[in-house]
């Protein structure tokens, strides 16, 4: 990125202004960006843990896959999943307050025992299962914004910072070059009239 200026002294000021900029916000967006990265670690743990969870309950109820086949699946459906959100270092992230289900009417005296505890046991799952992948969700967001903040952090750090450093050293220069050549002509201005004088 080649950063446009001129050799003056308001352009001077205009770069060191846009420098002082970007390196009061660097600190700020590295500690964002770390904050991101330990949100995402956290959720990913979280997401192992609910992995696990679920595939203990799958496996508790391993023995018992005959009788599933039998169970009526159309008994019991979500019927809506409440959300909220909250913002976590500027970032808004959907937050999964609760899991509603709809459960269908069903005769307790034509169906089998252990129907109440099928059905118990498939809001359970269903419920770890939305939990489960309401986490890879918001690892996805948190994983974009982290993306977006190191590519910031690498832009001003790698990129601005010093492209800006190397005008203001190109600018200064210029001006200490156009200093002394005028310092210099009016030396030999002085000269020529002192010998002509």
């Amino acid at each position: 990125m080649t950063i446009k200026f001129q050799y003056n002294k308001t352009s001077l000021q205009g770069i060191e202004q846009q420098l002082k900029m970007r390196q009061r916000a660097l600190p700020t967006i590295k500690n964002k960006e770390s904050a991101l990265r330990l949100e995402i670690k956290r959720a990913k743990d979280e997401a192992v843990i609910l992995e696990q969870k679920l595939e203990n309950q799958i496996a508790s109820y391993q023995k018992m896959a005959a009788l599933w086949n039998e169970f009526d699946a159309s008994l019991i459906a979500i019927q809506d999943v409440h959300l909220s959100s909250r913002k976590f270092a500027g970032i808004r992230i959907p937050s999964l307050d609760e899991v509603i289900f709809e459960t269908k009417p069903f005769s307790l005296f034509n169906s089998p025992k252990w129907y109440c505890e099928g059905l118990h046991l498939l809001q359970t799952m269903a419920k770890i299962g939305v939990e489960y992948e309401f986490c890879n969700m918001k690892i996805n967001l948190l994983e974009y914004a982290r993306k977006k903040t190191t590519q910031k952090v690498n832009l001003f750090e790698k990129v601005q910072i010093p492209g800006f450093e190397d005008a203001i050293r190109k600018i200064k220069r210029f001006m200490e070059d156009e200093e002394n050549l005028s310092k210099s002509s009016q030396k030999i201005v002085k000269t020529k009239q002192a010998n002509y004088g």
